[in-house]
C-alpha cells in the first residue's frame, strides 16, 4: 500500500550518519550529508542535541548548527547539563561538566544558540532547578525530565512548574530502583507529561512499551530515537562529544570502557514500525506518534511530506520519497 503521509520529526537526536551533532568542528557540508540522510528515514525536521558540556562547548556546537541554513533544524534541545550527577541517571553525560540549574547560565546558552534551544532536558531535583523551569516555560522553552532520580513529590512538582514531557522515559535513571517509590511511575500518572520512548529494543523492551503506551495512551505518546553518530552507519567507534561510544553488530550503543547505554542507532521509521509490531497498531495510528505529537510538543506542525510503501502483513516500511 503506498501513502503519503506527514513527515517525521525527531525531538532528540545527537547525530547521524557519521556526523556528531556534539563536536564544533563539523562543516556546513558534513551537516547536510547528515541531514540527507535523515532525510531518507522519513524525517523532515528535527532537533538536534546538545548533551552535557561547559558553557563554552555547548556554546560553539551551538553557534555551528543554527548557522546551518537547512530547514531539517527546527531549533536545539539541551540534555543537561543540569541533571543528577549519579551514577545510573547520570547515564553517558560526563560528570565534570554536570552543574545546578541556573537562569544566568542558561542565558548565556541560548544567546549563544540564537534564542534556538526550543526543548531543556533537566532533572527537577538539582539545585534551581524549579526556578529555572519557570523561566523556560515564561520564554516559551518546553522543559523535559530526565537523568533524574526525584522523587514523587518532586516530579508533582516539576509537573506544577510547568515540565511537560518526560524525556526517554524508562531511561537515564538507575538501574536498580524501589519497586513503586521510583522515578519512572509518578511520571507515568501524570497526564501532563508527554513520554518519549526509545523503542530499538534495547532502551526499553516490548512489554515495557506496551505498558507506557497503553498507561499513557496514544495522545501523550511520542517516539524518538536519541539517536547518534552511529545511526545509518556501520558498526564501530564514534562520539557523543567528548564521550567515545562504540556500536556493535546487533546494533547497540554504548559507551566505550562501560556497560551502560550511549544514545542509540535507531532511526526513526525503524522506531514506527517496531512500535506497530510491538503494540498491535496500525500504521495510520502510530505514525502521528513520530510526526504530529512531537512537532505539537514544542509548538510546531511537522512540514514536508513521506510517500511510502507499506505492508501491514509483514510490517515492512520502505521511504520511497521524503519532501521538506
Amino acid at each position: 500500500m503506498k501513502l503519503t503521509l506527514p513527515g517525521l520529526f525527531d525531538l532528540h537526536v545527537n547525530g547521524f550518519a557519521g556526523i556528531d551533532y556534539n563536536l564544533p568542528d563539523i562543516g556546513g557540508e558534513q551537516l547536510i550529508q547528515s541531514f540527507d540522510a535523515m532525510r531518507a528515514t522519513g524525517v523532515t525536521q528535527c532537533l538536534p542535541t546538545i548533551i552535557t558540556s561547559s558553557r563554552e562547548h555547548f556554546a560553539a556546537c551551538a553557534r555551528n548548527l543554527v548557522r546551518s541554513s537547512d530547514p531539517m533544524i527546527a531549533g536545539l534541545h539541551m540534555e543537561g547539563p543540569y541533571i543528577s550527577p549519579s551514577d545510573g541517571p547520570r547515564g553517558a553525560h560526563p560528570l565534570v561538566s554536570v552543574t545546578a540549574a541556573s537562569i544566568e547560565d542558561f542565558k548565556h546558552r541560548q544567546d549563544a544558540a540564537e534564542g534556538k534551544i526550543k526543548l531543556v532536558t533537566l532533572a527537577p531535583e538539582v539545585p534551581g532547578a524549579m526556578d529555572l523551569i519557570g523561566y523556560l516555560v515564561e520564554n516559551n522553552v518546553v522543559v523535559g525530565i530526565g537523568h533524574s532520580a526525584a522523587n514523587a513529590a518532586c516530579i508533582r512538582d516539576a509537573v506544577t512548574a510547568g515540565a511537560t514531557l518526560s524525556t526517554h522515559l524508562g531511561n537515564g535513571c538507575s538501574t536498580q530502583m524501589e519497586r513503586h517509590a521510583n522515578v519512572i511511575w509518578p511520571q507515568l500518572s501524570h497526564d501532563e507529561l508527554a513520554a518519549c520512548l526509545i523503542v530499538d529494543g534495547f532502551h526499553l523492551p516490548r512489554e515495557v512499551v506496551r505498558t507506557m503506551v497503553k498507561a499513557k495512551g496514544l495522545e501523550r505518546t511520542i517516539l524518538v530515537t536519541d539517536a547518534v553518530a552511529a545511526a545509518a552507519a556501520p558498526p564501530g567507534e564514534y562520539s557523543i562529544g567528548h564521550v567515545p561510544v562504540q556500536l556493535n553488530a546487533a546494533r547497540k550503543v554504548t559507551q566505550i570502557g562501560a556497560t551502560n547505554l550511549a544514545g542509540s542507532a535507531l532511526t526513526l521509521d525503524d522506531a514506527v514500525t517496531r512500535t506497530c509490531a510491538w503494540c498491535d497498531l496500525s500504521l495510520q495510528v502510530v505514525w502521528p506518534l513520530a510526526s504530529l505529537r512531537p512537532a505539537a510538543a514544542i509548538g510546531l506542525e511537522p512540514t514536508g511530506t513521506v510517500t511510502i510503501e507499506w505492508d501491514a502483513s509483514t510490517y515492512a516500511l520502505t521511504i520511497c520519497q521524503t519532501e521538506t
